[in-house]
């Protein structure tokens, strides 16, 4: 977890109105208590639970008036929700036994919920995309389809990917022509996801380690750049992916506003304007504070007028950005500060 002191960790400079709603979400669990947290924790995609989880390991310093408003809008939104309820499964199903008889009743609420078998898929989507297409790859085409039918696109692309390239085609084409699904296919399928629910503790764990050695490299004391060129003499390639990992666009948090005034100066107003659409509260602050305060002032135009914006242009503006800033960096312009120091009073 990054430093106490970092500036991007303390929420005690954010006000209640500048918090996005992933903030306010991690400010909710935090207050809850772990149990509870928990609880709602697993009911989260995969998405979204690391999405909040970042945030939450990221939070100190929090002021008593932001968990006030974070507090007062969940139970704002509560209030909105909890007035008459749809009916439970629960209900529902009693329902139809009593209506339908309990096998088409059954039939009934698969096709309202999903059947049996998503909550176990949900589980797999810890697993690594590259450990799933080993499972499956000796699968039949039609098993294949149907095990990546269950899965979320993002992930079914990567598995897809990691499978010999031979057969892709006729698997994607299997999946376009599901519709449904017989009740062999699906017993099969359950094996299928049993086997793999079974191992799932065996499979090898990713590290990242182009983000490890990048990470490794920000906190090394001395001349980095001497070591730099050493590892670049044995694979230029990977340290230019080194390199990148070195100067992420959140490093723009903890840079001193010297540093940002050179960097703003450099970079043209628009493409800040799709940089930090959707960027971190503790980022924007920065880079808002250290414009000019005209400029600043007629920066929020500049964003809202943008409009909707792909996130591949909004990384693309990033990478720019940080390219801009490493080339400063190099030049001797600015020292860039790349990790989060410790600092004394």
């Amino acid at each position: 977890m990054p430093e106490a002191t970092s500036k991007s960790t303390d929420l005690a400079v954010v006000s209640g109105s500048a918090m996005t709603p992933v903030e306010q979400a991690a400010i909710v669990l935090l207050s809850m208590g772990e149990e509870p947290a928990a609880a709602v924790l697993r009911c989260l995609s995969r998405e979204e639970l690391l999405e909040v989880t970042q945030v939450m390991s990221r939070m100190s310093g929090i002021k008593v008036e932001a968990v006030k408003t974070a507090m007062q809008r969940f139970f704002d939104d509560y209030r909105e929700q909890s007035g008459v309820h749809g009916a439970s499964r629960a209900y529902l199903k009693r329902s139809l036994d009593l209506a339908l008889g309990g096998d088409i009743a059954g039939s009934v609420l698969n096709s309202i919920y999903g059947d049996a078998i998503r909550p176990k898929m949900a589980r797999l989507q810890w697993a690594s995309p590259k450990w799933l297409a080993e499972h499956i790859a000796h699968e039949h085409v039609r098993m294949q389809a149907v095990f990546l039918a269950f899965l979320p696109p993002a992930l079914a692309g990567s598995v897809i990917d990691a499978l010999p390239a031979e057969g892709r085609d006729l698997v994607l084409l299997n999946v376009a022509r599901l519709n449904e699904i017989d009740h062999e296919l699906l017993m099969e399928l359950e094996e299928l996801v049993a086997r793999c629910l079974g191992s799932l503790g065996n499979q090898s764990a990713n590290v990242e380690g182009i983000r490890q050695a990048a990470e490794i490299l920000n906190r090394l004391p001395g001349d980095r750049e001497q070591i730099v060129e050493l590892l670049r003499a044995h694979d230029p390639n990977v340290v230019s992916e080194i390199e990148l990992r070195m100067y992420d666009f959140f490093i723009l948090s903890r840079q001193s506003e010297a540093v940002l005034q050179r960097i703003i100066e450099a970079v043209p107003i628009e493409q800040w304007a799709l940089a930090l659409k959707g960027a971190e509260p503790a980022i924007r602050n920065a880079v808002l504070q250290s414009m000019p305060r005209r400029q600043a002032q007629g920066f929020e135009d500049t964003m809202r007028r943008s409009g909707p914006v792909p996130i591949s242009r909004i990384e693309q503006a990033r990478a720019e950005i940080m390219a801009e800033v490493k080339a400063l960096a190099d030049a001797g312009e600015i020292e860039v500060q790349l990790f989060a120091e410790a600092t004394v009073e």
